[in-house]
C-alpha cells in the first residue's frame, strides 16, 4: 500500500481500512514512511477525525509495534491507573499502596514531568536509592511477589506511539483527540493492562481545558477499551487549581506519605479515595463504591496502605528511613511564607501558573535532560472559595536561588484571584 494514497484517502475524510493503518504504522515504525509523509497523515486526522473502529486499529498497530507485556500468569487481573497529568498530582503514590492493601495486586509504569505538569517518577526519586528502571524479569518477579510496582516505562513498549508523539509535537497535531487517546490507550494494553481507570484532568492547569473535549476524549477511550477487550472506566476530575497543598517532588512525596498515615490535604485524600474506589470495583475486589471507599479507608486508618508503601520503596532499593523520618528529605536553603495582602474571597488559584512556577524554580523540565531539584516548590495554603484575611497566611516558597524566589513569589501572586463576593469551591470531580 501507497503511504501517499493512505494520506489522501483521510484529507478527503474517508474511513481508513484496519489493513491501511497496519500498514502505515509498520511502516513507520520500520523507517520505510519517511517523517513528511506521517505529519501530512497526522494534520488530516487532526482536522478530519477518525471512527471509534479506525481510532481502535490504530491504538492496536501501534501497541502491537513492540513488546506487549504478558500478566495473565502472576495476577488474575492486571490493572491499571492513568492520569492525563496536572498541578500536585501525587494520587498515584497514595492509590496504589491502598489498593494493593486492599488485595488487589498493581504493576505500574509511570513517566516523568515535562512542562508545567509533574511526573511520578521525579517524586519518587526523591528517595535516595528508588529504582525506577527494572527490566521487564524485575517487574515480573516483584509483582509476582510483592503485588506492588511502580516504575518507569523502560520497556521496548509501543514505539511507533514514542515516534508519532515527537512529530506530533513540532508539527501542531498534539491536540488531535484521536491521537491523544491511541497514545495514552496503547501504552496501556502494551504493559498489559486488561483493566483501567483513567483520571482525566479538566482545566486550567489540564491538556483538556474544558467539559466538552474532555468528555470526547473519554468516550472516545472507552470505546478504545470495548473495541479491544479492556475494561475501562474514565473519571473527569478539575485541574484549575493544584491537588492537595504541595507543588514540588519531595514536598509531594511527603504529602502523600502523611495522607497515607490519616492526614494530609482534605481535597486529595477525598480524591484519593474516589479513585482507589473506583479501581477496586473494576478489579473486583469491592461490589459497589460506597464499599470500595470503606476499604480505602480502613486500610489508611489501620496503617495497612502506609505499610504497603514502605514495602514498595524497600523491593525497589529506596531509603525507607526517610518514610519513617520525613524531616531526612532535602530542603530547600530559602523558605519564605507570603501573607495574603487583603481580605476576601479567593476566586481562582491558577494551577498552570503555579505550575510554571514550579518548573522555573526548578522542580520541573523546560526540556528533556533538564536536571530536576527534588526540594524546591511550594506549598498552597488556600481554595478556590476560602475566605482569607490580610495577614494569613497564602502560599509559602522553597527554593534554592534567592532570584528564583523573587520571581516565583510575583508569578504566585499573579496566580490569586479575589473576589468581595462568595465563591462556590470547585467540585473534585465532574462526571
Amino acid at each position: 500500500m501507497r503511504a501517499v494514497d493512505i494520506i489522501i484517502k483521510k484529507r478527503e475524510r474517508q474511513e481508513l481500512s484496519t489493513e491501511e493503518i497496519e500498514s502505515f504504522v509498520a511502516g513507520f515504525t520500520k523507517g520505510e514512511i519517511p517523517d513528511y509523509q506521517v505529519s501530512a497523515w497526522a494534520m488530516a486526522v487532526l482536522l478530519n477525525g477518525m471512527s471509534a473502529r479506525e481510532t481502535t486499529d490504530l491504538t492496536l498497530a501501534m501497541a502491537h509495534s513492540g513488546e506487549i507485556l504478558d500478566l495473565s500468569g502472576i495476577v488474575d487481573i492486571a490493572m491499571d491507573k492513568h492520569s492525563s497529568g496536572g498541578v500536585g498530582d501525587k494520587t498515584t503514590l497514595v492509590v496504589l499502596p491502598v489498593v494493593v492493601a486492599c488485595g488487589l495486586p498493581v504493576g505500574k509504569m509511570s513517566g516523568r514531568g515535562l512542562g508545567f505538569s509533574g511526573g511520578t517518577l521525579d517524586k519518587l526519586e526523591s528517595i535516595p536509592g528508588y529504582r525506577v528502571d527494572l527490566s521487564t524479569d524485575e517487574f515480573k518477579r516483584q509483582l509476582k511477589k510483592d503485588g506492588i510496582v511502580l516504575t518507569g516505562q523502560s520497556l521496548d513498549l509501543a514505539p511507533a506511539d514514542g515516534k508519532l508523539y515527537a512529530l506530533r509535537d513540532v508539527t501542531g497535531t498534539v491536540q488531535s483527540i484521536p491521537l491523544i487517546a491511541s497514545s495514552i490507550m496503547s501504552k496501556k494494553i502494551a504493559a498489559g493492562a486488561q483493566a483501567i481507570v483513567l483520571d482525566v484532568k479538566v482545566g486550567l492547569g489540564a491538556f483538556m481545558e474544558n467539559l466538552p473535549e474532555a468528555r470526547q476524549l473519554s468516550s472516545l477511550m472507552i470505546d478504545i477499551g470495548k473495541l479491544a477487550g479492556r475494561k475501562v472506566v474514565t473519571l473527569l476530575s478539575d485541574m484549575n487549581q493544584p491537588l492537595g497543598s504541595a507543588v514540588g517532588n519531595a514536598l509531594e512525596v511527603i504529602e502523600a506519605i502523611e495522607t497515607l498515615q490519616g492526614g494530609g490535604p482534605e481535597d486529595f485524600r477525598e480524591h484519593c479515595l474516589h479513585v482507589s474506589a473506583h479501581m477496586l470495583v473494576l478489579g473486583g475486589r469491592a461490589p459497589d463504591l460506597p464499599s470500595g471507599r470503606k476499604m480505602a479507608e480502613a486500610v489508611i486508618a489501620s496503617g495497612k496502605a502506609f505499610e504497603k508503601f514502605h514495602l514498595l520503596v524497600d523491593a525497589q532499593g529506596g531509603d525507607v528511613e526517610y518514610l519513617d523520618h520525613l524531616d531526612k528529605f532535602p530542603k530547600a536553603r530559602n523558605i519564605e511564607v507570603v501573607e495574603a495582602g487583603r481580605n476576601g474571597c479567593l476566586a481562582q488559584v491558577h494551577a498552570r501558573l503555579i505550575g510554571e512556577a514550579a518548573v522555573a524554580l526548578g522542580a520541573g523540565r523546560a526540556k528533556k535532560g533538564d536536571p530536576v531539584d527534588h526540594a524546591v516548590g511550594f506549598v498552597i495554603h488556600h481554595k478556590v472559595g476560602d475566605r482569607v484575611q490580610r495577614g494569613q497566611p497564602l502560599f509559602t516558597i522553597h527554593a534554592n536561588d534567592p532570584q528564583k524566589l523573587a520571581e516565583a513569589r510575583q508569578s504566585l501572586q499573579d496566580a490569586f484571584l479575589w473576589s468581595e463576593k462568595p465563591v462556590p469551591a470547585l467540585p473534585l470531580f465532574y462526571d
